[in-house]
């Protein structure tokens, strides 16, 4: 009788524990939903969108901003509108239905309509705006990041006019990308004035291997006769290679690119076939978007134009830089 009278005290005991727990077991639970709560709602949200993913170079500024992202605890969205600039705009409208703090563009274009249009959208959403390896026109980002583009169209013309004394020249553009444009104007300031060096032909490429080849081929079997090509990107440069050697072309022909890809620095370290390309940092590129975004979450001050500098890789320099890899 007396262990059953103490089954039930010891019973009693252990219910009015669990009752005591209970309510401590709902105030931590509720402490945790507040706080996970609160670091959602802090997380900065960065939507970013490039003209094109099809592309080493813009994989590459991208593994830069996820990797600092990831470790800041920053929540990464990209998307890629594949040089449809409709597209790019409609990305971005998605971007401020997401409510992100801040926008990364590569635009398609920079002059398009419609992403313009939905910037401005963001922008009156209190969305921040960051340009990156190319600018925007009619429209002022929060921050633009880019490289010296001029310059680079600069030191391929210097180069050629140290290498030649003279040059029929073939252009690989992508009109209507700012960037693009600006290094094709480098090119043919610098050699203004020089009539010796004659632009032959220009073609449109937008940037891509997969149409510059076909460009290139077309104006070949034309009968088109230059010595030298200067392609707006590596991209293009390396499609363009692939058109000469496919048309049997036996003289030759100068061909620069700018980046600085892997690609293109293994061929100049390891084969004649391309004579120089100038040499941009999408890592570094990356990194200082992330640095600006930071600043700019932080309510603190920052760079509002930045401009990373390039330089001439040719087989000369070639050794100094690594090969493998993107600067």
């Amino acid at each position: 009788m007396k262990g059953k009278e103490e089954r039930k005290e010891r019973l009693k005991w252990l219910i009015k524990r669990v009752l005591l727990v209970i309510p401590v077991a709902c105030i931590l639970l509720w402490i945790y939903a507040v706080c996970q709560t609160s670091s959602i709602k802090d997380q900065t949200k960065i939507g970013v969108t490039y003209m094109t993913m099809n592309n080493e170079f813009y994989k590459s500024i991208h593994s830069e901003i996820s990797r600092i992202a990831d470790e800041k605890g920053a929540l990464v969205s990209v998307r890629d509108p594949e040089l449809d600039e409709k597209r790019q705009s409609q990305q971005i409208d998605d971007f401020c239905a997401q409510k992100v703090n801040v926008i990364v563009i590569n635009p398609v274009k920079g002059d398009s309509q419609p992403i313009l249009r939905a910037l401005k959208k963001a922008r009156k959403q209190g969305i921040k705006i960051i340009a990156v390896d190319t600018q925007l026109k009619h429209f002022k980002p929060d921050a633009s990041i880019v490289s010296d583009n001029y310059q680079a169209g600069v030191l391929i013309a210097k180069e050629l006019m140290k290498r030649s004394s003279n040059a029929r020249i073939l252009l690989l553009e992508h009109k209507g990308t700012v960037s693009a444009d600006t290094r094709i104007q480098g090119f043919k300031d610098t050699i203004k004035g020089h009539g010796s060096y004659q632009i032959i032909s220009e073609l449109e490429t937008k940037g891509q291997t997969e149409i510059a080849m076909p460009a290139v081929r077309k104006f070949l079997q034309s009968g088109g006769n230059v010595d030298t090509l200067v392609a707006l990107n590596d991209r293009s440069a390396i499609g363009a290679l692939a058109a000469i050697k496919e048309q049997g072309i036996t003289h030759p022909i100068a061909i620069y690119g700018i980046d600085g890809s892997p690609d293109m620095k293994a061929l100049l370290h390891s084969t004649d076939d391309v004579v120089g390309t100038v040499a941009q940092s999408p890592l570094k590129m990356g990194d200082r978007v992330m640095e600006v975004i930071q600043d700019m979450t932080a309510g603190k001050s920052y760079q509002k134009e930045i401009t990373i500098p390039v330089q001439m890789m040719t087989k000369e320099n070639i050794d100094h830089f690594d090969v493998n890899g993107w600067q």
